[in-house]
């Protein structure tokens, strides 16, 4: 058992407010499906499965929450905000620890996830705050967590391989619909995606040994979530067990 922290700090475009409001509230729209009862002690429900508790609560300010487990396991995130140059600056703080597995993969893999999280809160903010989105998320199966397996997936999507942040694209997976937009993130673990009403985000998890998986934020008013994450489920499932991936 080890303990680990983790730290973001960057300038939002947006008020103390607003940014609050994406963090304590909109959460669906950039992070997943999270709900804070608002007042210290309050519940925390969705961020882990064991539940957590609002300990901070001082609006647009500081917030901060908490989750343990009996076996020794606890998980703590802290946000400062403050008003700089017509927008906010964040300084988020995420403690926690490693119970079992490999101390360094689970450390990376939270640093890039840490980092791809709160650029899209980032493109939120100047895209869609304010806004709920319909959050689907889906995972592939085992073998998609092999080395390679996010190339195979950035393939079947018909991205180039050279694409990068600012380039247009017409992702073409077949299954779920043709997705047109602007790739705001490229990295060889993450992609991101930004359409006139959503945030696409796909996740390259075989570089820690995990399966891929994808997780998008849809903001159009007739999403229908659980259809939309049934097709990207079995969409992940046929690159992957149709022979047509990396192995």
């Amino acid at each position: 058992m080890k303990d680990f922290e983790v730290r973001f700090e960057g300038e939002l475009p947006a008020t103390p407010r607003e940014v609050w409001d994406a963090i304590t509230v909109h959460t669906s729209g950039w992070y997943w499906n999270i709900s804070y009862e608002p007042r210290p002690g309050g519940a925390e429900r969705g961020l882990t499965s064991a539940g957590g508790t609002v300990t901070a609560w001082e609006p647009p300010r500081h917030f901060a929450t908490r989750a343990e487990r009996p076996d020794g396991w606890w998980n703590s995130l802290e946000y400062v905000l403050e008003p700089r140059s017509g927008g906010t600056f964040l300084d988020y703080t995420h403690t926690s620890v490693v119970t079992q597995g490999d101390y360094d993969a689970e450390l990376d893999a939270c640093r890039r996830h840490t980092e791809f999280y709160y650029h899209s809160l980032g493109e939120y903010l100047r895209n869609f705050k304010g806004r709920d989105a319909a959050y689907v998320e889906a995972d592939g199966p085992e073998g998609s967590a092999r080395r390679g397996a996010f190339a195979a997936l950035r393939r079947r999507l018909g991205l180039a391989e050279d694409a990068a942040a600012g380039d247009s694209v017409r992702l073409t997976p077949g299954g779920p619909e043709a997705i047109e937009g602007v790739v705001d993130y490229a990295t060889p673990e993450f992609l991101g995606v930004r359409g006139a009403d959503a945030l696409y985000r796909f996740y390259g998890r075989d570089a820690w040994g995990w399966p891929v998986g994808v997780a998008h934020h849809l903001f159009a008013e007739d999403v229908d979530a659980e259809r939309t994450e049934e097709t990207w489920r079995v969409w992940l499932h046929d690159v992957f067990d149709s022979g047509r991936s990396a192995a």
